[in-house]
């Protein structure tokens, strides 16, 4: 976990208003229809240091779109009911067995996988930085701005299959969900 939390705060409030314009540009550059949700998500620095280390971990891979479709996911479900309502809580959700997440038993496997989360790539946790940004300003993406669960499209978790969710769409290696019951 990010020791420094401090540090995030900063550069959310330096970086917040100089990124407004940034974002607006950034709107056009990506090429898929993004919309502002008038509904910000906390600048807590421990809930930012938590959204930057769960859009690291489970996608750093992956363009900014599908960066920003995790970072959506996150932020939905803190604001649904059905789950914490924190960004740290909900990107450690999971079993517990002593104080210790269970071997994938967790709602982001980057956080129960065994690995211990080091970031080693730096150019990628400076987009992640990024990312967090828009997500801060309120940027979604239209069509999954209320998909409250996604999973890679190597596997296929049993939930999937659930008439409790419907598929939204696919923003790189990601599949996405909205929860029926939410809405």
């Amino acid at each position: 976990m990010i020791k420094d939390l401090y540090f995030y705060k900063l550069f959310i409030t330096k970086f917040q208003n100089a990124y407004t314009n940034y974002v607006t540009y950034f709107m056009v550059v990506l090429g898929v229809v993004l919309t502002c949700n008038t509904a910000k998500a906390t600048d807590r620095p421990e809930d930012m240091g938590c959204l930057v280390e769960a859009i690291y971990f489970e996608g750093r891979s992956e363009s900014i779109s599908g960066m920003l479709g995790i970072g959506i996911v996150i932020l939905n479900r803190v604001r649904s009911k059905r789950y914490p309502n924190t960004i740290c809580d909900v990107v450690h959700d999971g079993h517990y067995w002593e104080g210790n997440p269970i071997k994938f038993r967790c709602a982001f496997t980057y956080w129960c996988d065994g690995k211990p989360e080091r970031y080693n790539n730096i150019k990628a946790l400076a987009k992640v930085q990024e990312v967090v940004i828009l997500l801060m300003n309120g940027v979604t993406i239209e069509g999954i701005s209320f998909a409250t669960h996604y999973h890679a499209n190597y596997v296929e978790p049993y939930w999937s299959y659930s008439e409790d969710f419907i598929y939204v769409g696919r923003i790189g290696r990601h599949l996405f969900y909205e929860t029926i019951y939410d809405n």
